[in-house]
């Protein structure tokens, strides 16, 4: 993925300065502000993320947004997929003379593994392959009206969050056993389907109206 560097990306909206306000504000039980903060700087700055402003860029914003979380979720995927294989390894070995069937409660976790990997796989392909909004409506009806789009930068700010709280929460865990009940509680709280349906209304509202 391409970086862009601060020059590039401009000054950033007035709503960047009051959403960061209102991360300040807001209790994370994941995460906290300052790390809300230093990735949000990296979005708007560091990615070339323009806030939709650029009519030229609209695609790109958006392409940026869903690439950007998906790698995040094929992160998370890979992760599970490596704490299976150890666990694997470490519970269903070869059968021998000795103990020539698995055991019964390892194969049901392993396979609980993989019911994680298929969640994110499914989450991930959702993402990346959803249609490319009309984004040329949608800057010729509000082009000229600013603060309508400040919706979408807003679920675009808690997509990015709650994505990357999710990944780097994923990573942290070094156990297969672990993982079985923690991800499915992590997925559940993370709001990341909650989220993604909103940001899907924001841009049909916003294409809707033009």
């Amino acid at each position: 993925m391409r970086v862009y560097g601060r020059a590039r990306c401009g000054a950033a909206s007035p709503f960047f300065w009051r959403y960061m306000m209102e991360l300040k504000k807001s209790d994370n039980p994941i995460d906290n502000a300052s790390i809300a903060k230093q990735v949000l700087s990296n979005l708007f700055y560091g990615w070339g993320y323009n806030f939709y402003r650029h009519e030229n860029q609209l695609r790109a914003d958006d392409l940026l947004i869903r690439s950007r979380i998906s790698d995040w979720l094929g992160e998370s995927r890979a992760h599970v997929a490596a704490l299976e294989s150890t666990y694997r390894r470490k519970y269903l070995p070869a059968p021998t003379r000795e103990h020539p069937f698995p055991d019964a409660n390892a194969v049901s976790q392993a396979q609980a593994l993989q019911r994680i990997q298929r969640d994110l796989e499914s989450m991930e392909t959702v993402i990346r392959t959803a249609p490319v909004p009309e984004m040329d409506r949608i800057h010729q009806r509000h082009r000229n009206e600013g603060e309508t789009l400040e919706a979408l930068v807003s679920v675009d700010s808690a997509l990015v969050l709650h994505v990357k709280n999710l990944r780097d929460a994923i990573v942290a865990i070094d156990d297969g056993a672990v993982a079985i009940d923690a991800v499915p509680a992590l997925l559940k709280a993370g709001q990341i389907e909650a989220t993604w349906q909103q940001r899907g209304q924001v841009l049909s509202a916003l294409v809707e109206s033009g």
